[in-house]
């Protein structure tokens, strides 16, 4: 019996228990403060289509792994702007979806540019106009078999997710004191590494 493989899609996993997948969202105001928030907890279910150049798939960072500036107390402030002080810390989530991101050429020990849009969402609230994040970076084969992903956000803007005091019950009092201190328009950066998981085939004699 012959036995025919048809692969229509590689699927991509990334462990975000490996430590070395890494979210870094960066907040600079110009009168105030830079922030860094970070996290290597980034988990990935993405699918990668060799003919096309195609990625999609869904890329998310548990709240709670999420430390800024190395400070718990701006960490915990971070988690009541994120959940407005309306669920738990616990149960949220920063996610990016993405389809359609194209990939310039065929993975290999080159890295190649991607680019396309992500819909992300903080805690379940997605952008208030509906809108996605503009996402470009590039991929690489790693001599191992595992795909190394750069992908940067650039204007990412927390207010349009009502991540931030003004949408936090007891922080209204102080918006206008923050707001020269913490900037609404920041950037992402994400990098990982992703393993080949399981291959859609079909076999037939």
């Amino acid at each position: 019996m012959t036995i025919l493989v048809l692969v229509a899609a590689l699927s991509l996993k990334v462990d975000p228990d490996a430590g070395n997948n890494k979210f870094n969202a960066t907040f600079d105001a110009p009168l105030g403060e830079k922030i860094n928030a970070v996290s290597s907890a980034v988990g990935c279910d993405l699918t990668y289509d060799d003919k096309s150049g195609n990625v999609s798939g869904t890329c998310s960072v548990p709240l709670t792994s999420i430390m800024v500036d190395s400070e718990p107390t701006k960490t915990e402030h971070f988690q009541q702007w994120a959940t407005n002080k309306k669920s738990d810390a616990k149960s949220c989530k920063i996610e990016a979806k993405v389809e359609g991101v194209k990939v310039a050429g065929p993975l290999a020990a080159e890295a190649q540019k991607f680019a396309g849009e992500a819909a992300f969402t903080v805690c379940g609230k997605a952008r208030d106009d509906k809108g996605k994040e503009k996402l470009e970076g590039n991929a690489m084969m790693l001599p191992d078999g595992r795909i190394r992903v750069r992908a940067h956000v650039d204007k990412f803007n927390r207010d349009k997710y009502k991540i931030g005091p003004r949408y936090t019950e007891g922080w209204l009092s102080r918006v206008q004191q923050l707001a020269p201190v913490v900037a609404e328009e920041g950037t992402i950066d994400i990098s990982i590494f992703a393993k080949p998981a399981e291959t859609k085939a079909a076999t037939k004699p």
